[in-house]
Parts: C-alpha cells; sequence; structure tokens
C-alpha cells in the first residue's frame, strides 16, 4: 500500500507584504519552511533500493558483527591461559573455525585452533596470532609473546548493535547504505516513490539542436542541461518537451503533465511574451520573486493543478545558477529527502574583483593548485564558462573588495550533487 502525503498549500510561495528584492538567504528559508515531500511511500527489495530516499529510519535487526569472530587468518586462543613467556608452543586442537563454519566444539585452556578471516571465535578463544607470526607442524602452533589480550578479533556489534537506528529517514541511499542494511538483517526498505521532474522550454525564439535556426532564433540549451541535473539530483527527469509563445498550448502541455513538479526556461518575467508568469497568474497561484542574486533574479514560483512550478530564467548560465542554488534544495524537500545546503570551502583566490552591494554573486570558478580562479567572463550569456568550471565562487551580498590571496567561499559542483 502506497502512502501519499497531502498536497502543498496555495500559498506556500506568498512573500511577505511589501517584499520587493528577496535576498538570497530569506528566499531559501522560506523554501525550507514551507515545502515537504509529495510522493509516496512504498517497501522496496534492497536489492532495488539504490538511490531511493528513505521515508522512515532504518533500524538494524541483527548486529554487525552477529558474534566475536577473527579479523586474520591465524590461530586462536584463550589469552589468560598461556601466561607472560617470551615464546609459546601450543597444541593444536582437531578441525578449524572458517566463516560459514562455526566450530562446534570448545577450545581447551592452553590449547589453540586454526581460524581463518571472518569465522566466529569457538568457544575458549578470544585472542588471535596472525598466520605470518607463527610456526606450525600441524600438530601445535610457535609464537613469539607478548601477546595483547583481544588481538585480531572483532567484538559482536562492535559495528552496529541489534535495534540501532543505522539512516535517518531523509537519506538518498548509497551502495554503502545498502551494504549497511543488507548486513544488519534488512531485507525490505521503506522509500519514497521517485520524484517526477518535467522540464518544459518556452519561447518562439527558441528550437531544438540540430533544426534550422532562423535569424534571431537560438537552440534550446536548457532542456538538455536541466534533465541531466535532475537526473543527478538523484530524480525521475521527464521530458516535457518546448512549448511555442502560446498561452493555451502552454496550458495544454502543463494540464497533460504527469509530474510531481516541473522546471520552465523562459517566461518567467513580466513582459507581454512571458507566458509562464501570465498562466500562472490567471490561476492565483504565482509569485514572481526577484532574487538579489547574481545572474539570476527573476524566479516565478507557483502551483499548477497543485503541483509546484518553478519557473527559471531563459538565459542558460542564470538557469543553471538557480538551479543549484534554489530548485536542487526544493526538490530533495519534494522528494523527501531533506533539505541540504552545499558545502563551501574558504580558499585563495587568484583574481581581483570590486563588488557593489545588495546582491548575492556566484562566480564560474575552478581549483589550480590550491587557489580558486573564476571565469575570464561574467557575462551570463558565455555558456561556455559552465562546462569550464568545476564550482562556484560564492560572494557575500555585502559589498567586497577582492584581492589575490583573499579567502573567498569556493563551493565544488560535488557539493550540488554533481
Amino acid at each position: 500500500m502506497c502512502l501519499k502525503p497531502p498536497p502543498l498549500n496555495n500559498d506556500c510561495f506568498a512573500l511577505p507584504p511589501g517584499v520587493d528584492w528577496t535576498p538570497v538567504d530569506e528566499a531559501l528559508a522560506m523554501l525550507r519552511d514551507r515545502l515537504h515531500p509529495v510522493v509516496a511511500r512504498a517497501d522496496l527489495p534492497v536489492m532495488s533500493a539504490a538511490g531511493r530516499v528513505l521515508a522512515a529510519p532504518l533500524v538494524a535487526r541483527r548486529a554487525n558483527p552477529p558474534l566475536p569472530n577473527t579479523a586474520v587468518d591465524g590461530y586462536g586462543f584463550a589469552a589468560a591461559t598461556i601466561g607472560d613467556a617470551a615464546e609459546f608452543t601450543l597444541p593444536l586442537v582437531e578441525g578449524r573455525a572458517a566463516a560459514g563454519l562455526a566450530y562446534t566444539g570448545a577450545v581447551p585452556p592452553g590449547h589453540a585452533i586454526r581460524v581463518l578471516t571472518g569465522a566466529a571465535l569457538p568457544e575458549g578463544v578470544d585472542t588471535v596470532v596472525l598466520d605470518e607470526d607463527c610456526a606450525t607442524d600441524g600438530a601445535a602452533v610457535a609464537f613469539r609473546g607478548p601477546v595483547k589480550p583481544g588481538s585480531n578479533t572483532r567484538r559482536a556489534g562492535e559495528d552496529v548493535g541489534e535495534g540501532d537506528e543505522i539512516l535517518p529517514r531523509g537519506r538518498m541511499l548509497t551502495p554503502a547504505d545498502l551494504a549497511l542494511a543488507a548486513a544488519t538483517g534488512l531485507a525490505n526498505l521503506p522509500v519514497y516513490t521517485p520524484l517526477r521532474v518535467g522540464v518544459l522550454s518556452t519561447g518562439d525564439e527558441v528550437v531544438p539542436a540540430g533544426q534550422a535556426a532562423a535569424a534571431g532564433q537560438i537552440y534550446d540549451a536548457n532542456r538538455p542541461m536541466l534533465l541531466s541535473l535532475i537526473a543527478r539530483f538523484g530524480h525521475a527527469p521527464v521530458d516535457l518537451g518546448h512549448v511555442p509563445d502560446d498561452r493555451e498550448a502552454l496550458r495544454a502541455r502543463l494540464d497533460r503533465s504527469e509530474v510531481d513538479a516541473i522546471l520552465t526556461s523562459g517566461g518567467a518575467s513580466a513582459g507581454d511574451e512571458d507566458h509562464v508568469s501570465a498562466l500562472l497568474r490567471e490561476t492565483g497561484a504565482l509569485t514572481a520573486w526577484r532574487i538579489a542574486l547574481k545572474p539570476g533574479r527573476p524566479l516565478a514560483l507557483g502551483l499548477w493543478q497543485g503541483k509546484p512550478v518553478f519557473g527559471l530564467p531563459g538565459n542558460p548560465v542564470a538557469a543553471f545558477v538557480c538551479s543549484l542554488v534554489f530548485a536542487r534544495p526544493a526538490l530533495r524537500l519534494l522528494a523527501g529527502a531533506g533539505w541540504d545546503d552545499p558545502a563551501g570551502y574558504m580558499v585563495p583566490a587568484t583574481f581581483a574583483k570590486t563588488k557593489k552591494p545588495g546582491r548575492r554573486e556566484y562566480l564560474r570558478a575552478r581549483l589550480r593548485d590550491g587557489r580558486v580562479e573564476v571565469f575570464k567572463s561574467e557575462g551570463s550569456g558565455r555558456i561556455s564558462g559552465l562546462s569550464w568550471a568545476e564550482g562556484l565562487v560564492e560572494l557575500p551580498d555585502a559589498a567586497a573588495e577582492i584581492a589575490p590571496g583573499d579567502p573567498v567561499r569556493y563551493i565544488p559542483f560535488g557539493s550540488f550533487g554533481m
């Protein structure tokens, strides 16, 4: 049985009265406070759960390791029975302990047993000496002291105890997480269904790459970029294609979209041909956020038949930056993964810049020899700078005077899940 959370409120994107320009941190805080998961919950076999988001905490059904065991190949015995001599020779009991083949007997005091890596420690064994430190003729084993009690062994539950919470709700499951879940006895995991995110390009000036472009037309760079970003974020991308500057065609495409959220590019401002914002305004579910951000600024947010719509700028560089800064954390919340602030690092700059107050700025950047360099042009039309970059330099809202060697905040693309 699938459980689906309630829809978002119609006013979830509403701005407080009197707000004109919205600082980045305030915009992020409003998204964080007002959004919630919109996807259903289901149980999925652990083998199929990679990349899914946990809908509930995972609790270990079994300790890891479940029993005390040996960490190496060697010979096991009870440390308390051999004393503090410089050399030891212990008779060997018949048989051996191997992973999956438990030794059913007990090892008498002053005796040893052959043990292989991962084997449960037989009764009477609490210490293991490494193969390379031993000599044996098959009947006895000799090694030098002193020997530290408990050497080369693992305690039961030293990694995870039975009943421990091993992973929190909202975790996007990694291959390592699946190993942990399986090792602690979990076969089926409570997860959210993937967030389906539609991507729609708008505008008469936009044509798909490869088609004939008339004078004044441009190729659609945003749709392949945004679809790829959504997949990198861990969601299910849905290509909604391209709609020209035709309000009814746009309405029909939005009506037919079987998705949980929509990203549009272009048509998000207030001009005559900005049909995305106009159509959302007709439904009474539009908020035009003017973000104090460079590149970016206009961000149209609204609901279409209960689905959140993020109207991104048409400029690819601005659409890219707004996707990382705003759409990524918002989509994570909608997918049940919780809010995530990208990790940034203070790194010496190789560049000089004078920044005016009032807007936060993101510069295309990359690290070289422990210092951060920025793209040669800040022009938002320079798409090549996105391919050149390996991250963003984030400059604060206030005025700044940056000289080479000054520390600046660098956010690698990896911190955005790319």
